[in-house]
């Protein structure tokens, strides 16, 4: 089923509108606030196909797309497109988080982000090789979890002290004991099988809060995918990402020791919670040096992240730079000190 918002004054096709918010007529500019649409639209259940046709219904072109697409742009007609059965039922996400960042503040901010970099070339900088931005809600799961730690270890004091002509070495011993229980809410993972998972999560942190109920008219006017992943599949993901805070928490817990031993270390970590939300996001594809370049950006917040590629005469030249004014600075200590150095 091809889902297409037809502008109740016009006729023209409707599209999510990231400055406002709403649905937003190109045409005759009417806007219509998101929530009062109604989701009667979506009845169909959802195929496992490799790839299906819908018929456009603004052109009446056939759309040929892949079982992950769930919201296109007609290759003819340019209409925003909703396929309503790959969102439906146990495909339908929970939360959306909408696009607030539009295409050309999009662009505005890759080329503020392009002229930052130090060690990049000089071609690079200027940002004029833009070849493709695309808009993209891409599948996550946010996971609520809860983790219990048990840990044992030994601890040392060691202080030193005089008395008479002799110096004493005091080593005290401690068993230590941490029961801690930690919660963890809304740990992102992407469940694209195309997707960069470095490259998603680089793009943390996004604003929870605005989370919003999911509505199909969010989705007009950008591409979108359902999740190749289960909430299953990606826990241990899941799990990896909080690991770092839970060893710098139990670090956190035991100070004041000269030295700490662990002997056990029982971590048992459970999903309390999860659920499947679309994050927003402007996959920017770059010429540069004759090779593609791909970054990504944040939709909701303009954070940029991505490889770009690295000028070795620059490269040099900060080093450069750096072994100079060390040479110059010793030398100058050296003069102070009344010594030379050559």
């Amino acid at each position: 089923m091809v889902i297409h918002y037809k502008c109740p004054n016009c006729g023209d096709d409707m599209a999510f509108n990231s400055n406002t918010g709403m649905l937003s007529c190109h045409s005759c500019g009417r806007e219509d606030n998101i929530a009062d649409f109604s989701e009667d639209l979506i009845s169909a259940v959802f195929s496992e196909d490799e790839a299906k046709e819908y018929h456009c219904e603004n052109c009446g072109a056939i759309l040929i797309t892949e079982a992950e697409t769930a919201a296109t742009t007609c290759n003819f007609c340019g209409a925003g497109v909703v396929l309503g059965d790959r969102l439906s039922g146990v495909m339908a996400p929970a939360k959306v988080i909408p696009f607030t960042i539009s295409k050309e503040e999009a662009i505005k901010a890759f080329r503020t982000w392009c002229r930052n970099g130090r060690l990049t070339p000089k071609g690079f900088m200027s940002a004029d090789r833009i070849k493709n931005i695309t808009g993209m809600y891409v599948p996550f799961w946010l996971y609520d979890l809860n983790t219990k730690v048990q840990v044992h270890a030994q601890g040392t004091k060691v202080s030193t002290y005089t008395r008479g002509d002799y110096i004493y070495t005091e080593t005290q011993f401690y068993d230590i004991f941490r029961d801690i229980n930690l919660d963890y809410i809304k740990i992102p993972v992407d469940a694209s099988e195309k997707m960069n998972d470095q490259l998603m999560d680089k793009l943390e942190p996004y604003q929870y809060d605005h989370l919003k109920d999911f509505k199909t008219p969010y989705l007009a006017g950008y591409i979108a995918e359902k999740y190749q992943y289960d909430d299953v599949d990606l826990f241990p993901r899941a799990q990896s990402k909080i690991k770092n805070f839970i060893d710098s928490y139990i670090s956190s817990t035991i100070s004041g020791y000269s030295t700490v031993s662990y002997k056990s270390k029982q971590i048992d970590t459970k999903k309390t919670r999860s659920f499947y939300v679309l994050l927003p996001v402007w996959m920017v594809y770059y010429d540069y040096d004759k090779s593609e370049h791909t970054f990504a950006m944040n939709g909701q917040t303009g954070k940029v992240v991505g490889k770009p590629p690295i000028s070795y005469a620059k490269v040099a030249m900060w080093f450069g730079g750096i072994s100079g004014t060390t040479l110059i600075t010793l030398k100058l200590i050296s003069l102070a000190l009344g010594g030379g150095f050559w």
